[in-house]
């Protein structure tokens, strides 16, 4: 197998895996160190509820594996807040975010391959899925098929779980406020060069994934990356209130000009298109500033280089403040 020199972190998100989490770490161990020369393992537990923090505590012994980093969380995250957290703390030039049940590690060489060839982001996707519920698949087809309406991102084919980053990648997503959920998706939009791996591999776990445990987060990746909703529901209510107003006009028209009008009709009708008028204004006000408020919350620097270029072959020494040199009297002699 071809040999990386580079550093490598792994972040393996686990939850409930205190069976078989020895032997699977010590067999990442065994695969890394066969390929790369230096590697760590960053295990992030999202509040287990076994006995799956004693068992990693005492896998960092000195009996223990070695690169071994675990942080454990005292309260249940979503999956990307918890890789995020792995993350922020990897300390290699790439870094691997790894879900145990899904992915498989054969595929890890070719994806080193692709970034120490200069992708910046590669993005590994197993054909084969672990098991879902029929609501759990029309559903995550219509979150989808709206977020890339929104965003212009399939996060399902352009943006799967299982990445490789490299540093700059992670550096650029910390200038965000909101780290933790554009690291989703925002790898997959900004500039930066992507590499694509398809695979098949059986999942090595039988999870079936419900749909109770995925709309939260949809919802909430999705007002968090997103003005869309909102903005629609702006445009909704500049609708409403222009709508009421033609209404307003209507009514006054008809009571002046119109014959056998009901008593009360007219005035009724005003007071309703009147009222409704204001709401409208009122939810068109307040969802513009709800527009503002969010931008200022997911708002990232100000710009990003995601790539540099240099000319190999510099022509204009002179604005290097670079002088060439004479050969003295005594030296040309």
């Amino acid at each position: 197998m071809k040999q990386y020199p580079i550093f490598v972190s792994v972040v393996i998100p686990v939850q409930n895996n205190k069976d078989t989490l020895q032997q699977f770490l010590a067999s990442a161990t065994d695969f890394l160190k066969s390929f790369v020369s230096d590697y760590e393992l960053v295990v992030v537990d999202n509040a287990s509820s076994d006995n799956s923090v004693e068992v990693l505590k005492g896998l960092t012994s000195p009996d223990g594996l070695p690169n071994l980093q675990v942080y454990a969380l005292t309260k249940e995250v979503n999956r990307d807040t918890a890789a995020w957290v792995g993350l922020e703390n990897a300390l290699g030039d790439f870094v691997v975010v790894f879900n145990p049940a899904e992915d498989d590690f054969s595929v890890l060489p070719d994806m080193l391959e692709k970034a120490v060839s200069g992708s910046d982001v590669v993005f590994a996707s197993n054909i084969l899925k672990p098991k879902q519920t029929i609501g759990y698949r029309m559903a995550n087809g219509l979150f989808n098929f709206m977020y890339k309406r929104f965003n212009g991102i399939n996060l399902a084919k352009e943006a799967p779980e299982y990445r490789v980053l490299s540093k700059r990648v992670i550096n650029f997503i910390l200038q965000h406020n909101l780290p933790a959920i554009s690291y989703r998706h925002l790898p997959a939009s900004a500039g930066f060069v992507k590499s694509y791996i398809e695979y098949k591999s059986e999942p090595k776990e039988r999870q079936t994934k419900k749909l109770s445990e995925s709309i939260e987060k949809g919802i909430r990746l999705m007002v968090s990356t997103t003005r869309a909703p909102m903005r629609l529901v702006t445009v909704l209510s500049l609708f409403g209130a222009g709508a009421n107003l033609i209404y307003s006009l209507y009514v006054v028209l008809i009571g002046l000009y119109a014959e056998n009008v009901a008593p009360g009709w007219v005035s009724m009708s005003l007071q309703m298109s009147g009222m409704f008028f204001l709401i409208s204004l009122v939810l068109l006000v307040l969802g513009e500033y709800i527009l503002h408020m969010a931008s200022r919350s997911n708002e990232g620097p100000q710009y990003h280089v995601g790539q540099e270029f240099t000319s190999a072959r510099m022509t204009r020494l002179e604005k290097l403040n670079l002088e060439e040199i004479k050969p003295t009297e005594k030296q040309g002699s």
